[in-house]
């Protein structure tokens, strides 16, 4: 991040705004809704600013900027056209650590204001850090959409019970429970149906009745967090990653897709590499089965599809066993994506008409396939974890008879930005990949609708 989010108190404290026309007086009634008091210095003032600011609590200096407007002011936003000037009052603001806006010159300013979706006391900001106002606009536009104007009401209605239900229930995590419970269920539905006696006196009687026990059990969510690209993530799975305390992920899974889960949960990472497991596969399903066990929501996020090639069966067999609540949520398995992005169709009328996976991972430096089933006609053959055994993997389907020229897409990184596609034939393609710097994880993709690659290709 390039700046730290945060939401600053500025009401009944004194604001130094600098500029007298429009642009300052947006930003008059930016803050005034803020509760700010402000102190205008400009030498020339527009008559709207002038009537906006005419009660005794703010200040109107219609004269030029002096370095001694800065004493006693909480914040600065220089809003002028003078770029000299605007620059004078950055450094002045910096010398004393005073919070600095200068309007349109972010390389000045150490805050900007964001775009924001107002639903006081709910206040949602959204910002580019400067680069693109107006696509953070268009967000704020989207949000608008989504957020119905009573949450409003309802962030005022909570904040009503908040200090009782914190005195009531003394645990953490069962105190989200129970807010969850509130905020998913029927109480808040009535409130914004305008049913407010009745909300309050739902959340009376769940306070009362109030059961620990019913918070003690944990659960797990199994989630397949596709080939790489956060796009591809299903609604489900970004629900579920929000709501999970803890969060065990492999290395397929990518930076950007394990930021979309809570910014305050746990995160543990559980990858395995090849010849490097970073936590046995027994330790995972034993360690989710211990988290549950204490309480927490757990979020196993795995790349790909959990039941495909992603020993997903094994760990929920442990949560079974148990007795351990648990959902499981598909995702896009790397065949599926990878060949997508590649512009590569698994099946086509004209070229195959069935697919197979299989893995290649080696195990005592040998790549046990049933190859006789490998070498069917009108089929494609997608290999995981394929990088290391290509070269046997291409000698051993000539070997039973596929054709050495049958095409060979090897797909590195897929549905990523770093995604590379290398294309060659049984024959030619280990070759090929000798002189390139190929990084797992890949797929490989084997048979005649390779070809289309050519002419489907788009991503």
């Amino acid at each position: 991040m390039d700046y730290l989010p945060i939401f600053y108190k500025v009401q009944d404290r004194q604001v130094l705004l600098v500029g007298g026309g429009q642009i300052a007086l947006r930003k008059a009634k930016f803050l005034l809704r803020a509760g700010a008091r402000i102190k205008l210095v400009a030498t020339k003032i527009c008559s709207e600013l002038e009537v906006l600011l005419g009660s005794d609590e703010h200040e109107i200096l219609c004269r030029p900027y002096q370095s001694s407007d800065i004493d006693s002011v909480t914040l600065i936003i220089a809003a002028t056209n003078d770029l000299a000037l605007n620059q004078q009052i950055a450094e002045h603001a910096g010398n004393k650590n005073i919070p600095v806006n200068v309007v349109d010159q972010p390389a000045l300013c150490s805050f900007i204001f964001p775009s924001i979706v107002d639903r006081s006391p709910l206040v949602i900001a959204v910002s580019s850090g400067g680069n693109s106002p107006v696509l953070a606009r268009l967000l704020r536009s989207r949000l608008e959409t989504l957020i119905p104007s009573g949450y409003g009401l309802l962030t005022s209605f909570l904040g009503g019970f908040r200090e009782r239900v914190k005195h009531k229930i003394a645990s953490f995590t069962e105190r989200m429970r129970f807010w969850e419970r509130v905020i998913n269920g029927p109480a808040a539905e009535l409130l914004l149906a305008g049913k407010t006696e009745q909300a309050d006196a739902l959340v009376e009687s769940m306070l009362s009745n109030f059961n620990g026990e019913e918070f003690s059990q944990g659960e797990v969510y199994l989630v397949g967090a596709g080939p790489g690209d956060p796009d591809l993530l299903t609604f489900r799975a970004l629900r579920l990653m929000q709501q999970a305390d803890v969060v065990l992920y492999d290395r397929l899974v990518s930076d950007a897709i394990l930021n979309m889960t809570r910014q305050d949960a746990e995160k543990i990472h559980v990858g395995k590499q090849r010849q490097n497991h970073t936590m046995p596969q027994e330790q995972i399903s034993s360690l989710l089965v211990e988290l549950a066990k204490s309480g927490k929501k757990v979020l196993r996020l795995k790349g790909g599809d959990p039941f495909i090639f992603g020993r997903g069966g094994e760990e929920i067999e442990e949560l079974a066993m148990a007795k351990i609540p648990f959902q499981v949520v598909p995702g896009i398995t790397a065949a599926s994506g990878c060949s997508s992005y590649a512009g590569i169709p698994l099946t086509h009328r004209d070229y195959a008409q069935s697919v197979i996976f299989v893995t290649g991972h080696m195990k005592n430096n040998q790549c046990d396939l049933n190859w006789n089933s490998l070498v069917q006609k009108d089929q494609t053959v997608v290999i995981y974890m394929g990088l290391i055994s290509l070269a046997l993997i291409c000698e051993q389907l000539i070997k039973h008879g596929r054709a050495s020229t049958t095409p060979v897409a090897l797909i590195q990184q897929g549905t990523t930005p770093n995604q590379q596609i290398y294309i060659g034939t049984l024959g030619t393609l280990p070759e090929i990949i000798k002189v390139k710097n190929v990084q797992a994880p890949t797929l490989i993709i084997v048979g005649e609708v390779v070809d289309l690659h050519a002419k489907l290709a788009w991503a």
